[in-house]
């Protein structure tokens, strides 16, 4: 170790003037752009499948900003998740969000007969495009005639709105 001899001779001053040669040393360095290593991933370790089991997950949570980023992450190679988007946008009641998934998972699956009821769903709850809501709840029970009481479901309530909506001139 140097010698450091302070006017009064104590070894105390010179640890005292030795640590804060590291502290501005160390903070020298952290604040002249030197950064940690990052880690970065490459691949992703988890397969479409493994993103919407995670989001469903999140969801059931009632955690939706996660169960979103897992949804986005199995859309990238799995079309259904565009389905999931919707329903967990219609769950947020960001209707606008859910619309526009359902729109995409019956543009890359037309034969998906949930995305089709949802998007009648969605219509209904907003109460607009009644038209437009029977149909699609028509083509669902055509897609999937397994599902027929649930679609109907949607159906009849699509069907009730037209009734007492007020007609316009």
């Amino acid at each position: 170790m140097v010698a450091c001899y302070s006017k009064s001779g104590s070894r105390l001053y010179c640890w005292v003037k030795l640590f804060s040669m590291l502290y501005a040393l160390c903070a020298l360095l952290l604040f002249s752009g030197c950064s940690f290593p990052r880690i970065i991933i490459l691949k992703d370790p988890l397969t479409p499948e493994e993103h919407l089991n995670l989001g469903l997950a999140y969801e059931q949570q009632g955690e939706f900003e996660p169960a979103i980023k897992e949804y986005k992450a199995a859309a990238k190679k799995l079309p259904i998740a565009y389905l999931y988007l919707g329903n967990v946008n219609f769950q947020k009641k960001d209707w606008g969000e859910a619309e526009g998934y359902y729109k995409k998972a019956i543009k890359s699956d037309p034969r998906n007969a949930d995305a089709h009821n949802n998007l009648a769903w969605l219509y209904y709850t907003k109460k607009e495009n009644p038209e437009q809501a029977e149909d699609l709840a028509l083509k669902a029970i055509e897609l999937n005639p397994s599902k027929e009481n649930i679609y109907r479901d949607t159906l009849e309530k699509i069907r009730e709105m037209k009734k007492t909506a007020p007609r316009s001139p």
